[in-house]
C-alpha cells in the first residue's frame, strides 16, 4: 500500500471527474480495500493452506492485472471514459492491486500471524486502518492536483504513472518467478 502512487493513479484514471464522483470511487476503493485486508488477515494464513498458495501467486497474478492497467492508461482514450468504467476503477486497480496489493495483503497475513497478544492483534488492524485512511485522503483531494497541473499536466501525469504502473507490474512478475523457480528445481 502507497497511498502517494495510488493517489497518482487515481488522478490519471479519474480526470474529468467532478469531486463528489471522486469521493464516492475513493471512498469505494478504500473501504474495500480495508475489508480485504482484514479479511485476509483474519483467514490469509488459513486460505493460502487450504488452496495450497504461495506468495508468488499473487504477486505473478497482481502483475498481470497491472500491466493491463497500465496500457489502458497509456492508450489515447485510456479506457476509462465510460460510466461503468469509473465505478470499475473503484475496485480494480484502486482496490486490488494498489490498496490491497500482493505485497500488503502479505504483510498483513504475517504481522496477523506473528501478533502474540490481543494488542499486537488489534495493532495490526490500526496500521491497515491509517494506511486505507491515507489513501483515501490523498484520493478525496486529488482534484486540487488536477487543478494545478491543467488539462496537458494530467496527460504528462497519466503517461508517467502508466510507466510507472507498468514498471511495478514487471516487477512482481519477476519478484514471483524469482520466488517460485526454487520450487521447480526441486
Amino acid at each position: 500500500m502507497n497511498p502517494l502512487s495510488t493517489t497518482a493513479v487515481f488522478i490519471a484514471l479519474t480526470k474529468g471527474n467532478n469531486p463528489e464522483k471522486n469521493r464516492k470511487i475513493a471512498a469505494k476503493a478504500t473501504k474495500l480495500g480495508f475489508v480485504i485486508l482484514a479479511f485476509f488477515a483474519l483467514t490469509g494464513t488459513l486460505l493460502f493452506q487450504i488452496f495450497s498458495l504461495e506468495v508468488y501467486a499473487f504477486q505473478i497474478a497482481g502483475g498481470i492485472l497491472l500491466v493491463s492497467i497500465a496500457l489502458r492508461m497509456l492508450s489515447e482514450k485510456n479506457g476509462f471514459s465510460t460510466e461503468e468504467n469509473h465505478e470499475e476503477i473503484s475496485i480494480i486497480p484502486l482496490t486490488f492491486p494498489l490498496t490491497a496489493g500482493p505485497g500488503t495483503i502479505t504483510t498483513v497475513i504475517l504481522l496477523f500471524s506473528q501478533a502474540i497478544s490481543v494488542f499486537e492483534a488489534v495493532f495490526v488492524f490500526v496500521g491497515i486502518a491509517v494506511g486505507v485512511l491515507l489513501s483515501y485522503l490523498g484520493m478525496v483531494h486529488a482534484h486540487r492536483l488536477f487543478k494545478l497541473l491543467g488539462k496537458d499536466g494530467i496527460r504528462v501525469v497519466t503517461a508517467l504513472m502508466a510507466i510507472i504502473v507498468l514498471a511495478i507490474a514487471v516487477q512482481f512478475v519477476i519478484t514471483g518467478i524469482i520466488s517460485v523457480i526454487p520450487h521447480i528445481t526441486q
